[in-house]
């Protein structure tokens, strides 16, 4: 029974990875080419607070119940695009920060290898 509801949760949990829109765009963020995005996308995070507000008013005005899973589902959203913001900044920082240190490294061992630059092959041709 255990590894029944195990497979059952693995499978929904990289179907949802795969196809929600939400999960795509939170992974784009958080590849090197899309982490400088991060601030931006925390711009999505209105949108699905104006629908929490939305739903909770329809609720309380007497609206279906079923709307409270709408709510639970839109603020989780609203909460991961805010997070994703200040996370994605810091790990921006520290890729610029190991790229430096890997061009710094770089040009150190270069001319410890015996490998002559450029300047130096112009001014002795």
């Amino acid at each position: 029974m255990f590894e029944l509801i195990l497979a059952a949760t693995a499978r929904s949990y990289f179907f949802l990875r795969r196809f929600m829109p939400t999960a795509i765009v939170i992974d784009a963020i958080n590849t090197r080419r899309g982490l400088k995005w991060g601030v931006l996308a925390m711009l999505l995070a209105v949108p699905y607070a104006l629908a929490v507000i939305y739903c909770r008013a329809q609720i309380e005005a007497g609206g279906a119940s079923w709307l409270n899973l709408l709510v639970i589902v839109c603020l989780w959203n609203t909460i991961k695009f805010l997070v994703i913001g200040p996370i994605s900044l810091l790990k921006l920082m520290a890729a610029r920060v190991r790229e430096a240190l890997a061009r710094g490294r770089m040009v150190q061992t270069l001319p410890a290898d015996g490998a002559e630059s450029f300047g130096q092959r112009m001014r002795a041709g």
